[in-house]
């Protein structure tokens, strides 16, 4: 017997955009289920670990650390990570996850990060881009802020699954947005993602000066077989998540100046 869904249920709507992606509204019951769901404890978070490999001793940006289980999963394998996060309400429960001492900040993304050029040796950066319609600004930052050598190593929603199975559309090629209910221990608040053709990922991540060295499509954490026994197979035959990781080039400098 299934301990937990799979997956939050997504219907299509027509959202509030004053309402919309507010995280402070259901911090607590997204937290819950991302503690223990198929997608994030079983193939997302997994998925970022194996990428990043041996973090011991590397500065880890954490962007849209959420409640913080990435960035404890990191510390705990010796990386020195920095959080950062939109909502106040997701912060403060990666506080109360890594302690009131942790160094996690509430910053938008599109905007410039408060750190120095070449601070962190990663970024690692979990299912936060498809909220965003422009990567431009947010890829270039994150390049600025690591050092030559330096990682981004970030998932999205798959954009076959984005133009199929999300309120499908019939231009492939164009960037648009969808919304939809989500609905997490019968709380329901209102999504909005952007998605975008795979050309269009990759031109962005190399037109902020990264080099991409890993497009992967991985396998859900063979353990969920049997915690999932009902939509494992499902899952593990069907596209989800699209992660990455991008280089700085040894020869770049941390400034675009």
């Amino acid at each position: 017997m299934e301990r937990v869904p799979d997956v939050p249920e997504r219907l299509p709507r027509s959202a509030d955009p004053a309402r919309v992606n507010d995280y402070d509204s259901f911090a607590e019951a997204y937290s819950a289920d991302n503690e223990r769901s198929l997608v994030n404890a079983y193939y997302a978070r997994p998925a970022m670990l194996d990428l990043a490999g041996d973090v011991a001793g590397r500065r880890i940006l954490d962007a849209g650390c959420g409640s913080g289980p990435l960035s404890a999963a990191l510390r705990d394998r010796g990386a020195v990570v920095t959080g950062i996060d939109t909502s106040a309400g997701m912060l403060a429960l990666a506080k109360r996850r890594l302690g009131d001492d942790a160094d996690v900040h509430q910053i938008d993304l599109r905007d410039r990060l408060p750190f120095d050029d070449a601070a962190f040796d990663d970024v690692v950066s979990s299912l936060v881009l498809h909220y965003l319609q422009d990567w431009g600004p947010t890829l270039a930052e994150l390049r600025r802020v690591l050092k030559p050598g330096g990682r981004l190593i970030a998932s999205v929603d798959h954009p076959f699954v984005a133009y199929t199975i999300q309120e499908p559309r019939p231009d492939y090629f164009a960037t648009t947005s969808y919304s939809f209910d989500w609905t997490f221990g019968g709380q329901t608040v209102p999504m909005t993602f952007w998605r975008k053709p795979l050309h269009a990922m990759t031109d962005a991540f190399t037109t902020a000066g990264f080099r991409l060295s890993i497009i992967s499509e991985p396998q859900p954490d063979p353990a969920a077989r049997e915690l999932f026994p009902d939509s494992f197979h499902d899952f593990s035959a069907k596209p989800c998540f699209l992660f990455f990781v991008a280089e700085v080039p040894p020869s770049a400098t941390g400034s675009d100046g």
